[in-house]
């Protein structure tokens, strides 16, 4: 079963608003068993919609369309869709109640144009909308489905939910789609599609490997589609846990695990404490750790220290190095590292110093190069790594060499 996912408005186009309501209904679909097969954004214009919905129904079996559902002239869903199923637009006296009454309980006066929102297409079975004023829309054509649901996010994901799901499940004898994703860390995507060029041709075909790069991470994902879930989940797990013993050092996780939970865990079940000195990344290591629930156990401190003079005067670096050897170095990044883990008073300590760009850079610096320190009871250490030459790409790869660095230490 395939489906096509229609999002309208012209301010998605002009990149005014981030379109998250295809990512919410793909993951919903899938779910269910049913196949995306393609996601496309168009603007606020009938021949569009009508040339989009032409080539959708031709190739897939439910379309799912937002937005293009408000009071305003500049909303046109509705209208197009009355005139694309050949029916009128009639005045629905429940929707038109809800409307009333959720509008009094917000003190807005029940106008004209909120009164068109109670007018629905004769042939549509109206899906009650219990957090907003447009009611979805379910039409039916051949066997196959539209479904017109508001672009507000929140309005959508409830009517998806409350509706659309279990009606797309009576509707439709749906099978499984599965997907499991194991999380490596610290090993090149050409390297490892190398190392595991055996394990994926010996795949059975039922099942799809993708490769998702991130910065120091791939996560590679395990697909079938329209299958016995039960039976296919048993058998992606015996591929990972094959996968496993070939590359059992860079197996972080599966779907959602990261390098900094593991370290969150590790610091938690053994009582050890954590600080980070950061001057290139600004905060956005420490981040990684404070957004974990229960990160007051272990972490200390977290100190951006952008200037010399705060490395000198917070953290302890000797000036005379910084003049030696520039803020970007192997022995600034050390004595970051061990400042912060004394000023923190914790057992561990992280350090980044280097050059994001996109100026600042030498033919011996370049953008990109950060020098990662580590604090531990035992000893410190730094380390070098070249993180690309976008300031974004910089900050993100530094933060993730850091965090894998501590990791592989402990």
């Amino acid at each position: 079963m395939k489906s096509t996912i229609i999002t309208i408005g012209d301010e998605i186009l002009i990149g005014q608003i981030l379109d998250t309501n295809s990512r919410y209904i793909s993951q919903s679909l899938n779910r269910l068993g049913v196949v995306v097969a393609e996601r496309t954004s168009i603007g606020d214009n009938a021949e569009q919609i009508v040339s989009t919905l032409d080539r959708a129904l031709a190739a897939t079996d439910i379309v799912i369309i937002t937005g293009g559902l408000g009071p305003t002239k500049d909303d046109i869903t509705k209208h197009t869709l009355a005139r694309y199923f050949d029916s009128e637009l009639v005045y629905n006296e429940q929707v038109a109640e809800f409307v009333r009454e959720l509008l009094g309980r917000r003190g807005i006066a029940f106008n004209d144009l909120n009164r068109g929102q109670a007018m629905v297409p004769a042939c549509c079975t109206v899906l009650h909308n219990a957090h907003g004023t447009a009611p979805g829309m379910w039409f039916e054509r051949d066997g196959k489905v539209v479904v017109s649901l508001p672009g507000v996010p929140f309005e959508m994901v409830h009517l998806m939910e409350d509706a659309v799901e279990p009606m797309l499940s009576e509707h439709f004898d749906l099978k499984a789609i599965v997907h499991r994703t194991m999380i490596t860390s610290g090993i090149a995507e050409s390297i490892l599609a190398e190392r595991i060029a055996a394990w994926e041709d010996a795949l059975p075909k039922v099942l799809h490997l993708a490769y998702l790069p991130a910065p120091n991470v791939v996560r590679l994902r395990l697909s079938a589609y329209e299958v016995d879930g039960e039976s296919v989940a048993q058998m992606i797990d015996e591929q990972f846990e094959r996968l496993r013993a070939i590359i059992p050092e860079a197996v972080v996780g599966f779907e959602g695990a990261t390098v900094e939970q593991l370290l969150h865990n590790i610091f938690i079940s053994n009582n050890k404490t954590l600080s980070v000195a950061e001057s290139c990344t600004g905060g956005n290591l420490a981040a990684k750790f404070t957004a974990m629930a229960g990160a007051s156990q272990y972490f200390h401190a977290g100190v951006v220290s952008y200037s010399n003079e705060a490395k000198i005067d917070i953290l302890g670096v000797n000036a005379d190095d910084i003049a030696r050897y520039g803020a970007v170095s192997e022995s600034v990044a050390i004595q970051m590292a061990e400042g912060v883990r004394r000023v923190g008073q914790s057992d561990y300590a992280i350090s980044t110093t280097g050059i994001a760009g996109p100026g600042g850079g030498s033919a011996a610096k370049p953008v990109g190069t950060v020098w990662i320190g580590i604090a531990t009871p035992k000893g410190s250490f730094a380390v070098m790594k070249n993180c690309g030459t976008d300031r974004q790409q910089v900050i993100d790869r530094a933060t993730a060499y850091a965090i894998k660095l501590l990791y592989d230490n402990l």
